[in-house]
């Protein structure tokens, strides 16, 4: 069982796990074992997971998530295949923590009638200055 919160564990069932040959710099370990891993997770068919939380999910999860539904996630940043894995299910589980919580409702806003006159009182003061800006005339003297 994958724990995300105490409410919420995923079963075994409902992950996929592939080991691939990691890519880039390593030596010759690189081209032996394959410590890479890639984890696939169905959250659309997941019944611990509901339409609301998918929806979140679906946005946090962005171009790792497929059209079907599943989740894929890479992990080869570390030297082992358990490490790797570990890695894989650490990402997994806090991307679905925090698709769990729900999003702050937003609340409207009003700009006060004190900062609308100060942003008036400032557009005149600087068009009072550019109007002094102008070309200076010759004054007859006769």
């Amino acid at each position: 069982m994958l724990r995300i919160t105490e409410d919420l564990e995923i079963s075994e069932d409902a992950l996929v796990e592939r080991f691939v040959r990691s890519p880039g710099a390593g030596g010759q370990n690189v081209n032996k074992v394959s410590t890479a891993v890639q984890l696939h997770f169905d959250a659309k068919n997941c019944a611990a997971i509901d339409d609301h939380v998918f929806a979140r999910l679906k946005t946090l999860a962005g171009s790792r998530m497929s059209k079907a539904g599943v989740i894929l996630i890479s992990a080869n940043r570390k030297r082992t295949q358990e490490m790797n894995r570990k890695d894989a299910r650490d990402r997994l589980s806090d991307l679905i923590a925090k698709a769990i919580v729900p999003p702050k409702p937003r609340r409207p806003t009003r700009v006060s009638k004190n900062q609308k006159k100060k942003r008036v009182d400032n557009k005149k003061w600087a068009s009072a200055v550019k109007k002094t800006r102008g070309r200076v005339r010759p004054e007859n003297h006769d």
